[in-house]
């Protein structure tokens, strides 16, 4: 059987952030001279081979790329899920500044590019060593706040918050999306803690409070944020609320639209898949990996 463009050219790591649990991490590296260094930052309960077409071709416009799967998702689980002790904050705080520095330590002194969907543009702050970062571009990214939900995710959020989710896990002592055909399968804690968040109009920020807050106004660097008309969950309300809490980044925002590529559609995933996109690609996302 040929293999895929994103199954020939990545190296497989296994690597230990210091939570008990090894991480899976992909390493795309050019094959010729290298203009820098991509770390790709998915959205919530998206395995990391989702994102192997995009990070194959940054590889070969000369960006050492790398992908990971949070603890408890795709090849970083190992054993059952209910077991896994992890959630968002320690996805951020420790999982996400230990890849950083895999990176760094792969790339020398390349600059490196934060490339983040959804969940991965709103913990962006947490990481602590983000300093690493030359620019974040972060697609589909939002608040995640009920409220800002494009329906008709916001119609049924209610019972998708406060009936599903907590009777889910108290049954089978994690989240079962694939077999509810909501979200993904997650670990209990990331569950529990995205659901205070997505309850809390301040999102994050109202639910874990002023370290967070702080964290956000650290973040100095450039930071674009690229939002899709057909996105089916996130409204632009909510991309421009996040948006307003990287209050002391320079900040720039580019709203799109499929008509504009000659796409029928984007949505809040198709941004990342294959082959048809490499245009969008180019004229969107390469511009702004630029030193």
């Amino acid at each position: 059987m040929n293999k895929t463009r994103s199954e020939s050219v990545f190296h497989s790591h296994r690597l230990d952030a210091g939570t008990g649990q090894l991480l899976s991490v992909r390493l795309y590296r050019p094959a010729d001279r290298m203009r820098g260094g991509v770390l790709m930052v998915g959205a919530m309960g998206v395995p990391q081979r989702f994102y192997g077409a995009l990070a194959a071709w940054l590889a070969e416009q000369g960006y050492l790329t790398v992908t990971f799967d949070f603890g408890g998702i795709g090849e970083s689980l190992d054993g059952p899920l209910k077991s896994v002790q992890t959630d968002v904050l320690t996805w951020g705080r420790v999982e996400c500044p230990a890849v950083l520095d895999f990176l760094h330590q792969q790339a020398g002194d390349l600059p490196l590019f934060w490339l983040a969907h959804s969940l991965g543009g709103q913990i962006f702050p947490l990481a602590g060593n983000q300093q690493l970062v030359k620019r974040m571009v972060a697609v589909a990214t939002g608040s995640g706040y009920w409220g800002y939900y494009n329906p008709p995710l916001r119609y049924y959020s209610w019972w998708l918050w406060h009936v599903l989710v907590p009777l889910a896990v108290r049954l089978t002592g994690y989240f079962p999306g694939k077999r509810l055909r909501k979200l993904s399968d997650l670990p209990a804690g990331v569950i529990r803690q995205w659901r205070s968040w997505c309850l809390d109009p301040e999102y994050l920020i109202g639910a874990e409070g002023s370290a967070v807050a702080a964290a956000y106004r650290s973040v100095s660097q450039p930071v674009t944020f690229i939002s899709l008309s057909d996105d089916e969950y996130l409204s632009r309300r909510s991309t421009e609320k996040l948006l307003a809490c990287y209050s002391n980044a320079a900040v720039s925002h580019r709203h799109i639209t499929p008509v504009e590529f000659d796409l029928q559609a984007i949505g809040h995933f198709g941004f990342f898949k294959a082959a048809e996109n490499e245009r969008l690609w180019r004229a969107v996302l390469l511009p702004e990996l630029q030193v």
